[in-house]
């Protein structure tokens, strides 16, 4: 989670699909729009029964991917968003 903070705060995510957008300003505008960015994140991370995580990447991608969608109305989520990725439990 320490390194999704790092990245969200410095504009670093996924830089290849984020580059052309200021993300920060818009998530730190609409706060119900961070919290499904943290959602997402830990809702796809995949941990293992000895605490290692098995996924590291699609996480990242899947939170990028929504970012993106908020910014750009015209990107298509590939594949599409599950209802439960951005559940907040």
């Amino acid at each position: 989670m320490t390194e999704l903070r790092f990245y969200l705060a410095n504009g670093t995510l996924c830089m290849d699909l984020l580059e052309e957008f200021d993300c920060r300003s818009h998530l730190l505008k609409f706060g119900s729009d961070l919290e499904a960015v943290y959602a997402i994140f830990t809702n796809v991370l995949d941990v293992d029964e000895r605490g290692e995580v098995t996924n590291y990447g699609d996480d990242e991608l899947r939170a990028a991917q929504w970012i993106r969608r908020k910014c750009d109305p015209e990107y298509k989520i590939t594949p599409p968003r599950e209802p439960w990725e951005a559940e907040l439990v």
